[in-house]
């Protein structure tokens, strides 16, 4: 159990709750009661009872009526006795909490740009705590939106030292989430470790068929008709992690390099910020390599 403690959005007590546990009778209505003893409205309630593993996920949305008050605390104490019983893994988040994120990127800004205008109108409603990047091409763009810039160029020498400074980073700004939003380096097998399921990265989906340099030059010289782009969690196996969200779009013969590319950067934007907000609203669960989200 934890929660994070941020810049509150309103005063409206909101709270989301997310619950893993082995398939069994009685654990709807379990945490239905307890919501409803506490005098809790229920916004939103989903869940996936996955036949394959016996696994059971819920994720429920809801809010306390004014003037009732309740605080974090308060109700994470409450459900622990009843978490225990029925052997829950769980966690409550304050929904009104702006989660802390941190975005790492090279020279390709168009899926920074198109997180910072979603953050910029509220759609992600997310604290950013700063840019990390190899280069410092983005800096003056960064900068103008208010937002601290780190710049940790990277060689074979300085990267032990220099990814060592982004953990001391993220552990000084307390990130909850690392964005890698076409980052063009690849994070140690230690430090995907360190981030296992709060890192998310960005790629097309020509894998495994289009590896290494110039994927959509590949994919015009082999003639595809389908291109798309994945977010997913990074892990120590290179774009193997497990997947989030993915776009796709028909394409053709009549397609040249420069609109396919052009197409996949559509992509990429809208699969990163899909799986962004995803995380923030805690609908993602991770269980044996693959991912449950619950919209």
């Amino acid at each position: 159990m934890n929660g994070f403690s941020a810049d509150v959005t309103d005063s409206t007590c909101r709270f989301i709750l997310n619950v893993t546990c082995v398939s069994a009778q009685g654990q709807v209505a379990a945490i239905v009661g307890f919501l409803d003893g506490f005098h809790c409205y229920i916004d939103e309630f989903s869940v996936f009872d996955d036949p394959q593993t016996t696994r059971f996920f819920v994720r429920c949305e809801f809010h306390v009526p004014q003037p009732k008050r309740m605080d974090h605390e308060t109700l994470s104490e409450a459900f622990a006795p009843l978490a225990r019983q029925h052997a829950f893994e769980w966690t409550i988040f304050d929904a009104r909490v702006k989660p802390k994120v941190l975005m790492l990127v090279s020279r390709l800004d168009h899926c920074l740009i198109d997180l910072l205008h979603r953050w910029r109108i509220n759609e992600l409603p997310i604290d950013i705590v700063g840019v990390v990047s190899n280069h410092r091409d983005l800096e003056a763009m960064v900068r103008s939106h208010g937002i601290e810039f780190h710049h940790l160029p990277l060689t074979p020498e300085t990267k032990p030292a220099q990814e060592q400074a982004l953990v001391s980073l993220i552990e000084r700004t307390r990130t909850e989430l690392v964005v890698l939003a076409r980052y063009m380096q690849v994070l140690s097998s230690d430090l995907c470790t360190r981030l296992a399921g709060r890192a998310i990265n960005i790629h097309h989906s020509f894998l495994p068929g289009f590896k290494g340099a110039r994927p959509y030059q590949q994919a015009y010289a082999r003639g595809v008709k389908l291109i798309g782009a994945t977010a997913h969690f990074v892990t120590g196996d290179l774009d193997e992690g497990p997947i989030i969200e993915q776009v796709v779009e028909r394409v053709d013969h009549t397609y040249t390099p420069e609109r396919l590319l052009a197409a996949g950067r559509d992509m990429e934007r809208t699969a990163l910020a899909r799986a962004v907000q995803g995380f923030i609203e805690r609908r993602i669960f991770i269980h044996e390599g693959r991912t449950v989200v619950l919209r």
